[in-house]
Parts: C-alpha cells; structure tokens; sequence
C-alpha cells in the first residue's frame, strides 16, 4: 500500500481497527503497532490493520497523545487544494440545508470532527470569521483553507472582512503548538481595523468581541435552546443564572417575559449583558447582577418565592473524567436550590456542555436533586446543541450539551 501511495504506513491494534470501523477517526499512541516509512509531524499517514486492511488516511501527531486523526477513508482520494475545497463547500451546504437563511448570519462552519476536518473550528459572526485549530495536521494546511473557504463564501454573497485566529486553547501545548491570537493575513488584504462584529440570533442583536469574548466570541450551540425558553417565558418572572452576555435572559425578555434578572459572578460579563439589553431595548424588563450563583441560590430561599422560571446555563463544570464526581456535585448543587426556588407549576431550563458529564450521569443527577428538592420533574423537552454543531454517531466528543426544560409539580 505504501508503494503506492507513498505515505508512510501505520499499522494498528485490533482494538483501534475496531473502533476506526465503528466511524472513529482517532489512533492513540499506544495503538501504533509499527511505522513503515518517517511520517512528518502533521504529515499524512496512511493508517491500516494488522491483515493489512486499509482503514483511511490521517494527519499525524508526534507530540499528542492523539497520534492520528483520520481524514478520509477514501483509499482513492488524493489530498490537494480540489479535495479541501470540495470538503469547505460540502460543510457550508450542510448548513444552509439545516438552518433557516436568518440563522446562518451567525453559525458555526465547521466543527471538527463532526466535518471531518480534526482539530478545526470555524464560527461566522456576520462578516467575520473566529477560527481555532487544536491539531497540528489543521495548522500546516491553514494557508490553504481559510483563503479557501473565504472565497467560498464571499462567492456566496457573505461580505467576509477577515479571519481572526482564536489559537489561545491550553490544548494546542498537546500538539506541540504555540498559543497565541491575531489577524490571519488574507493574501493580498490588509487586516480589518477592528475584531468587532455585529450579529443577528433570533432577532436579537449582539456585539461579538473575536478577539477577547470567550472561546471563539460567542457561544453559538444554544441558538435553538434559547428560543424554546423565549416560548416559555411570556408572561413570567424569569432568573437567567451564569449569563454570561445575557443571550437566555434577552431571548426571555424578547419572549414577554414580565420581568428577567441576569445573574453572572464577571461584572465584565454583567455589562454585557446589561449593554446588550440596552442594544435590543429591553432594559426595561431586564436587570443585570453580579453575583456568584452558588451564593445567590441559598440566599433567595429566605425571600418569598420570587420566580417562577429559573434557567440554568453554567460554564462546563469538568473538562476530564477526574474531575467528573466533584462536578456532578456541583450541578446537583445548583439544581436542587433551582428547584426548591420555584413554586409548583414553576419551569426549569437546565444545561451542562461537558462531554464527560455524560447523559446518564446528568439525568441521574437531575433525578436526585429533585428527590431531595421534594418535587417531581414534569419534562417538556430535551434538547441538545443546533444543528451547526453536528452530532456525528461513532464520536461520542460531538455529543456534548444537555438541555431540558422542565415544570416542577
């Protein structure tokens, strides 16, 4: 195979056969059985079985743990600019096939693994592109990407002014990568004066910051969760906590609520969102506090019920499996004073986007929480992320946000 192709061949363990065939596109370290041929680090290898059954082609890692993350299983494909374009334009047609035009004006292009693009995401906020790569094989192609998927776009009627580079992750030092952030330089284009972009979500305006806002700017996977929450809070009291900019508190007070509170522990994140109340005129039924949630919670319950929807969207509480229990405690934590807050008949949205708090570990939390809260959950919906950020079977890492609302009786 190697004679053919020309890059080097590794062969691998029954065990990542197994789960290569099962549609996982990544060799640890530990699965490598041999190398035939040097591959460059972020070079492509060939990856194949001990009976020499060709499983695909990926970029190799000599730094992460991660040592091949597959990009095609196409024994004919051949890797030039031709095969990167027709990937950019099949992510982009997957979206605007999914999502109604209006949404589209900020989404997510690209998420890794789920567009078999490993390590890379790339998020549209109106005319200007947050990108971030977490693999080295992403890094050494980027001068043909990005222009790439630039003149795709603007090809397609989107006014992209530049790309700023998020690659400011923790996880970049895993793949031997510098961290850092800046303009990527469009050939021949001089950067955009300022990282600032104005984007419309469910009719609602937000100033994203690519620069300096969290992970890529915005938090884009909620977009759906947010209007089913702007359904549910018309009419009533609504407590918004770890707001953020305040995207779940605008949507409820764009959805009539009677009146929303914004509690966040950043005073940063605090003036956001009271900016951005201000920026859709809804200041008027919308306040913003700074405070820590945890605290918060506890205090309220020696105040007449004040609520009578409470959402809870918190940061991920545990980013590996060792910190998994302790997170759970935290979740259980809020939950339960979300829970005793609300009188009977009141509504809970509740949220986790950690991976490694699996389904069954926060449905199973929820469970306890309400046991010891006294009340019973009635489920109106369960949710995951929108559709821009694809769940793809086979790579349970795609398949990371909870969403449920509930009524509590």
């Amino acid at each position: 195979m190697r004679a053919e192709r020309g890059y080097p061949l590794c062969t691998v363990t029954p065990k990542a056969e197994a789960s290569l065939l099962r549609g996982h596109p990544w060799v640890y370290d530990a699965e490598i059985l041999s190398l035939d041929g040097t591959p460059e680090n972020g070079g492509l290898v060939d990856v194949a079985s001990r009976k020499g059954r060709y499983l695909g082609t990926g970029f190799f890692s000599e730094h992460s743990k991660i040592r091949v993350r597959l990009i095609s299983r196409n024994a004919n494909d051949r890797f030039d600019a031709a095969f990167w374009q027709r990937k950019l334009q099949w992510a982009w047609e997957y979206r605007k096939s999914v999502m109604a035009p209006e949404d589209l004006d900020a989404c997510r292009i690209i998420f890794g693994e789920a567009d078999a693009f490993p390590g890379l995401t790339v998020d549209k906020f109106h005319d200007l592109l947050s990108v971030q790569i977490l693999s080295v094989g992403m890094e050494r192609i980027q001068d043909i990407l990005l222009p790439t998927l630039v003149e795709l776009l603007r090809t397609d009627g989107c006014p992209i002014r530049g790309v700023f580079l998020r690659n400011d992750a923790a996880l970049r030092e895993k793949e031997g990568l510098p961290q850092g952030k800046g303009w990527f330089p469009l050939p021949g284009e001089t950067p955009p004066d300022s990282p600032v972009a104005e984007i419309a979500e469910n009719g609602i305006r937000y100033l994203v910051d690519v620069e300096n806002g969290q992970k890529t700017g915005f938090f884009l996977d909620q977009k759906y969760n947010r209007r089913a929450v702007g359904r549910l809070a018309q009419g009533r009291t609504v407590l918004d906590c770890f707001t953020h900019t305040g995207s779940f508190a605008l949507n409820a007070a764009r959805g009539g609520a009677a009146h929303v509170t914004a509690v966040d522990v950043s005073e940063s994140a605090v003036e956001m969102a009271r900016a951005n109340a201000a920026r859709n005129g809804l200041s008027d039924v919308m306040d913003c506090v700074a405070a820590n949630v945890f605290d918060l919670l506890p205090s309220l319950e020696k105040e007449p019920k004040r609520y009578d929807f409470i959402i809870l969207d918190p940061p991920a509480f545990t980013k590996s499996r060792k910190t998994v229990e302790s997170a759970m405690t935290g979740y259980k934590e809020i939950n339960y004073r979300a829970m005793r807050l609300l009188p009977r008949g009141g509504y809970l949205a509740t949220c986790s986007c950690s991976h490694f708090a699996t389904e069954e570990k926060f449905t199973a939390m929820l469970q306890a929480a309400a046991h010891d809260a006294g009340v019973q959950l009635r489920q109106i919906e369960a949710r995951q992320q929108s559709c821009d950020h694809p769940i793809l079977w086979g790579v349970p890492e795609t398949n990371y946000l909870k969403f449920y609302l509930f009524q509590v009786v």
